[in-house]
């Protein structure tokens, strides 16, 4: 079995492909992967690409190594009745399924089409759309208070969006069950906007034309729409989405704040960087070992002691323990969000978190090295990437703008009849210059 290697490997069906001949070939490579059968493996040659894409692969191995069973989705639900009733009307997905309905749902009857909102554990919560579509999708447990999560039922739109926290397309033998095998599914997770929690996931079910890219970007469109909206909900009401855990915002040059309950919480640069040193070191740290990570020069006992007390008037003497110092709650922060977006391979994501450096004021040692792992890592990831738009932000930024590889980088990525060409080089040009390269 081989990894799709070319192109985005979160669309389905790219423009120019046979449907039906991809068909065939996901098809084959499905037996071939769940059977076992070497005689019916996928010559990638024939279809001008690798037959499965790397973000589908890993998927189906992630489900063989669950148990997953390829010949069964189920036939029960989770929740069903009152209590499903209850459930969704009081989850936050609820507050955005107007705008969801206006963009995706209204539309969507006689289409074939089936519009479905997940809660971020995978359970349907809604399943509206085309009529008959419904109808035979209960063949395959489609239903509203069914798990379509990634451990339950396997390789699927909107359960593999939550497991990867990115948008994804399903093409027909891409399932993982073969009795899904005659839909295709767009989806894509929805985040608080505040604390950057998955709160569910949006999808869109249907034949082969749901794979292709156009829908794939309609989805993120209306997931934009739906947090934009959640947003305006939470400045009305901070406290609607009351058991987020709390998250830590150290990125850039505006001061630490802690969110908790929808509430803001200013933090001192030490209180800030207490906490993000205990939430990189869960397993704790000595009162020592703290003090060597906040300063060069060691503090003594005694501070490190009145710095944790008045900590624990902030932050709460529940979340903070002692001998050794460390968290008893989750702690969420901006750094570790752009980890994850660089962990999935996502130079996107990754930069719209990354506001500024860590904690920039910041001497301490055990931040510093937070800092520049975290800088060198996005930089990475963008020399990597080789996208025009994300370099163009980057070297607009004040860690981008002196960062000569960056500039090469970008330069190298535009056509040379572009009108920014030679604006781009000069400026190369004058950094080597002033770098006396």
């Amino acid at each position: 079995m081989t990894r799709a290697t070319h192109g985005n490997p979160w669309i389905a069906v790219r423009p120019g492909d046979d449907v039906a001949q991809l068909a065939r070939l996901m098809s084959s490579a499905h037996r071939s992967f769940v059977d076992g059968d070497p005689a019916r493996s996928v010559d990638p040659a024939a279809a001008g690409h690798d037959p499965v894409r790397s973000v589908v692969l890993d998927s189906w191995l992630r489900s063989r190594n669950k148990g997953v069973n390829p010949d069964a989705v189920g036939d029960g639900v989770d929740l069903d009745g009152i209590e499903l009733e209850r459930y969704r009307s009081a989850h936050p997905m609820a507050l955005i399924r107007p705008v969801i309905r206006k963009l995706l749902v209204d539309d969507a009857a006689d289409t074939g089409l089936l519009v479905a909102i997940s809660d971020a554990e995978g359970r349907l919560l809604w399943v509206e759309g085309d009529s008959q579509a419904k109808d035979r999708a209960l063949a395959m447990n489609f239903v509203e208070g069914a798990d379509w999560s990634e451990d339950r039922v396997g390789t699927n739109a909107p359960g593999t969006a939550l497991a990867l926290d990115h948008c994804v397309q399903i093409f027909e033998a891409e399932h993982f069950s073969r009795t899904v095998h005659d839909w295709s599914c767009s989806a894509a997770p929805v985040h608080d906007p505040m604390s950057g929690q998955i709160l569910g996931a949006i999808d869109i079910t249907g034949g082969p034309r749901v794979a292709v890219p156009e829908v794939l970007s309609l989805i993120r469109a209306t997931v934009a729409a739906a947090e934009s909206e959640l947003r305006l909900h939470l400045l009305n009401s901070p406290r609607l989405l009351g058991n987020a855990s709390p998250r830590l915002q150290v990125l850039g040059s505006e001061r630490p704040t802690l969110v908790r309950d929808g509430d803001r919480t200013s933090l001192s640069q030490r209180h800030a960087e207490i906490l993000l040193l205990l939430a990189e070191h869960p397993e704790g740290l000595s009162s020592d070992h703290l003090a060597v990570l906040l300063d060069e020069s060691e503090l003594d006992s005694v501070t490190i002691r009145a710095e944790m007390s008045r900590l624990r008037k902030v932050f709460g003497a529940a979340g903070l323990g002692s001998r050794p110092y460390r968290l008893l709650t989750d702690l969420g922060s901006d750094v570790q969000e752009v980890r994850h977006a660089l962990d999935r391979g996502d130079a996107a994501a990754a930069l719209r978190v990354y506001r500024g450096p860590v904690l920039p004021g910041s001497v301490a040692p055990g931040v510093e090295e937070i800092r520049a792992d975290l800088r060198g890592r996005i930089r990475a990831a963008l020399l990597r990437a080789g996208d025009q738009g994300l370099l163009a932000k980057w070297t607009s930024t004040v860690e981008g703008r002196e960062d000569t590889g960056a500039w090469a980088a970008y330069l190298s990525s535009m056509d040379r009849r572009s009108p920014m060409y030679d604006q781009v080089k000069s400026r190369i040009e004058t950094l080597d210059r002033r770098l006396g390269v």
